[in-house]
């Protein structure tokens, strides 16, 4: 995912798209621990995904709050 395409999203696509990150992020924890994860990759790219969304996020509620 790209920082483009996540700042083209609202912020409640945004929301549920991280909290189903979240949640692949904890199977992808359990598998690693369990030796059963086969792309480890896939951590690095979750991880990441999960701070683009957070970044966008906080610079929306940031900028709302200072159009106040």
């Amino acid at each position: 995912m790209k920082s483009v395409d996540v700042r083209a999203k609202s912020t409640e696509e945004l929301n549920d798209q991280l909290l189903q990150l979240k949640k692949e992020q904890f199977n992808l924890r359990f598998q690693r621990a369990s030796g059963q994860l086969e792309n480890t990759a896939r951590v690095q790219v979750v991880r990441r995904d999960i701070a683009r969304i957070k970044t966008v996020l906080g610079e929306r509620s940031r900028s709302a709050e200072a159009g106040k």
